[in-house]
């Protein structure tokens, strides 16, 4: 189990300069982006640093939803500032950019894709030491702040990847509550269906008892473990949190209780998929965002097309869980009637419908985009959501290690395009 080190509170932010202080930080790099630039927790960051005697240079070139290009722009700054720590504020964007140039820049000689996920990179074991970075969540979604996990658009292929290593995770996460009533309701919404995704495929993944071969060296084992008994402490206690306060998040901005708890599920989703990993709604997601055409999402700031990376993820959960609920049934009945589901008279063969249809429900609630078709696809573009789905796919046949084997070992194309073909119509 490898999590950050996490200090929760509301004002905690206000204790970064004497942590970077308490490290002997003298040359620090703040990431951000430009509209998180000119907000109060970037502003409350830059204060305490000041306060603290702390040099710093403020990096805010930062892409939502960042792609291998702007990853590179970022390493290239942090090469170019010889920093002995970073300070990541903002939302799972931030906190991978910050996490990837920190690596390269202590990795000056490696290529890019040397520690790049395989198969589209080489996958190489991270085996130089970084600097500290202590990230700064501001929204409640991608858990970054716990994992060693980075992910990026590779423009080339048209399709997300990602670097995956312990060694990449923060040294600290500040989680501080009060940032989040600067989100938007759709930000909530979007990043609030990254948590339960989380918190679902991590509880659903294969178990890591079911994986083999072991490794030969425990430099090589995966970030990614497979479900086990401490994530799925995470992943479960993360899914309560949103089944009782993701509505009441999105629907009230000043509900305080609410985003609180909605940044904590944040964390504890990524406690939990950060050691056991998902599956089939993330390898899914990563073309839907990676091919988008023109679709930009409300209250997304962005000069560029977007499709949120919550919202890829939780378009094909009805589809993908009702297929993956043949693999443990008990548990997708477990999480139905966390959901809001009545399972006391459901029969087990009926654990995948009845998910899916919870799913949907809680989703319709809360306005989701009705299927692909809503964010700008058609039946023309499955073939290229299929080959966008396929490296995903063939990570899985390399890497048997990693948690999504034994769906995959009889996962059809057949089967993706007709799910893929049934999500684009509509999901309810």
């Amino acid at each position: 189990m490898a999590v950050s080190n996490i200090r929760y509170g509301a004002g905690v932010t206000k204790e970064v300069g004497m942590d970077l202080q308490n490290m002997g930080a003298k040359n620090v790099c703040l990431m951000t982006d430009k509209n998180l630039s000119q907000l109060p927790p970037v502003q409350m960051v830059m204060d305490s640093l000041v306060k603290n005697g702390i040099s710093f240079k403020v990096y805010d070139n930062v892409r939502v939803e960042p792609t291998d290009r702007s990853f590179m722009e970022a390493i290239e700054f942090v090469k170019r500032g010889a920093f002995d720590a970073f300070v990541a504020v903002g939302g799972g964007s931030t906190m991978d950019t910050c996490k990837a140039a920190n690596l390269y820049a202590s990795s000056p000689h490696s290529d890019f894709l040397d520690y790049v996920n395989a198969p589209i990179g080489k996958g190489k074991p991270v085996s130089v030491p970084l600097k500290p970075l202590i990230a700064v969540p501001t929204t409640s979604g991608t858990g970054s702040e716990t994992t060693g996990v980075a992910i990026f658009d590779y423009e080339h292929l048209k399709v997300k990847t990602g670097i995956a290593s312990r060694a990449i995770k923060p040294t600290l996460g500040l989680i501080d509550p009060l940032h989040t009533l600067h989100m938007p309701d759709r930000v909530v919404a979007n990043s609030g269906f990254d948590v339960l995704c989380h918190a679902l495929e991590s509880y659903t993944a294969l178990p890591y008892h079911m994986r083999s071969p072991c490794p030969s060296n425990p430099i090589t084992r995966p970030a990614y473990q497979g479900s086990n008994p401490i994530s799925d402490i995470w992943a479960v206690h993360a899914l309560r949190i949103v089944a009782k306060y993701l509505k009441r998040a999105v629907r009230n901005p000043d509900d305080l209780e609410a985003r609180s708890n909605m940044h904590l599920a944040s964390a504890f989703a990524g406690i939990g998929f950060g050691n056991a990993g998902v599956h089939l709604c993330h390898g899914m997601s990563y073309p839907i965002s990676g091919l988008v055409k023109t679709y930009k999402a409300k209250d997304y700031n962005v000069d560029h097309p977007l499709v949120p990376h919550g919202l890829s993820v939780v378009l094909t959960s009805p589809a993908v869980f009702t297929f993956t609920a043949q693999m443990s049934p008990e548990r997708h009945l477990e999480t139905a009637e966390i959901l809001g589901a009545d399972t006391r008279t459901a029969r087990i063969p009926d654990a995948g419908p009845i998910l899916a249809d919870t799913l949907r429900k809680f989703l319709f609630d809360l306005d989701v985009d009705d299927g692909l078709a809503a964010i700008g696809y058609s039946k023309a573009d499955i073939p290229a959501l299929v080959k966008g789905t396929l490296p995903q796919v063939m990570l899985l046949i390399k890497e048997p290690h990693l948690e999504w084997m034994a769906i995959f070992s009889h996962f059809k194309l057949t089967w993706l395009r007709f799910q893929l073909e049934l999500v684009l119509h509509r999901m309810w």
